[in-house]
């Protein structure tokens, strides 16, 4: 049941932050009319002050422990309902669990190398 209540915590920590990345690298043109200036979310300015910024470092890191962990636990539950012996279930949880955690260590350590690239430049 914790697991469960993580995920729906999980899916609504996904659903906070990807409506940020939403406005802020897809709806650009509404967000200059918000916030009163012009934007351009993939010009080198804009991608080495967001890479500098600790903020959305902790954001993209967060938004990837948190989408990760969702989409893994349905993937879970997915599997254990079409494989529903005990050692396929044993097998599914523990692989979904290194995957996601590989994924997430190189995610991370992509997102902090940037993040220090960009700090120093």
């Amino acid at each position: 049941m914790r697991y469960w209540f993580l995920n729906a915590v999980c899916g609504l920590i996904v659903l906070v932050l990807l409506t940020l990345h939403m406005f802020t690298m897809h709806l650009d043109d509404v967000l200059a009319l918000v916030t009163n200036f012009d934007t351009n979310p993939l010009g080198w300015t804009a991608v080495s002050s967001r890479g500098a910024s600790g903020a959305y470092t902790a954001m993209y890191v967060v938004l990837l422990g948190a989408a990760l962990f969702h989409g893994f636990y349905g993937l879970r539950t997915i599997l254990t309902e079409i494989w529903v012996s005990e050692r396929a279930g044993s097998v599914i949880r523990i692989g979904c669990w290194f995957l996601g955690l590989g994924l997430f260590v190189i995610g991370t350590a992509a997102a902090l190398m940037y993040h220090s690239q960009q700090a120093l430049a």
